[in-house]
């Protein structure tokens, strides 16, 4: 019985190296099925209005005597005020700065030849939600050069800012709209590989922008929100 058992043995080794390589062998086989994949991107793109709007409008006074300045600065301070009441903004959307003065004789390395010696900078910041009708109002300062205010145009140290607020309002939306069309893409592309579209792997939200149209309309605003999906592919 002896010279029997070696055999035996060795075929038992030989069905579990042949069993033990076909389990392998499959889990190959599934794991490079699973593997095979396919990357698509989605795009959601919104045009909306701007909902808020901060507006600096500023002028300068030179002269000699503070005094005199300040009075000045006063005065024409007033007729700002007078004028954005007077058209729909409300006192609690105004805000007075500091006046910035410049001593021109104090500057190091200024010309010290200058003809006045003070440069102030006053600035009335609006702050709205009314952004048409600020942005009607822009279109009306000449309105205050007819009484005597030279307000500063075309520095972009003051330019007037636009801002979306409502963007949590429409996240929900775009995100679906760009998963919507990140899954289109994924169809086509499995239908031209002869292949069907599985369950999703893994996804990537994105992250949202908010950008001018263009640069003549900065009123209105540009959001856009790109989705990253990962399919499975089946046969």
């Amino acid at each position: 019985m002896e010279k029997y058992k070696l055999p035996v043995a060795a075929a038992l080794v030989a069905i579990g190296i042949f069993l033990g390589g076909f389990a392998i062998a499959k889990a190959i086989i599934t794991t490079t099925e699973m593997s095979r994949v396919v990357n698509v991107k989605g795009l959601s793109v919104r045009e909306v209005p701007a909902d808020k709007v901060i507006w600096p409008i500023t002028f300068k006074e030179i002269g000699n005597n503070l005094t005199g300045l300040y009075n000045t600065i006063n005065t024409k301070n007033n007729i700002i005020i007078s004028f954005l009441k007077a058209n729909g903004i409300d006192e609690n959307e105004i805000i007075i700065a500091a006046p910035e003065i410049v001593d021109l004789q104090a500057e190091r390395y200024g010309n010290q030849n200058y003809l006045y010696r003070y440069n102030v900078t006053s600035i009335i910041t609006v702050t709205s939600n009314k952004v048409n009708l600020v942005t009607d109002l822009m279109l009306k300062q000449a309105d205050l050069i007819k009484k005597g205010v030279a307000i500063i145009v075309g520095n972009y140290q003051y330019q007037p800012t636009f801002t979306f607020t409502g963007l949590n309002d429409i996240k929900p939306q775009m995100i679906e709209e760009a998963t919507i069309n990140a899954r289109t893409t994924a169809e086509k592309f499995a239908a031209d590989s002869q292949s069907k579209l599985g369950k999703i792997k893994t996804a990537n939200q994105g992250q949202f922008t908010i950008s001018d149209r263009d640069n003549n309309t900065p009123q209105i605003k540009e959001v856009r929100v790109v989705t990253s999906v990962t399919y499975f592919l089946e046969d």
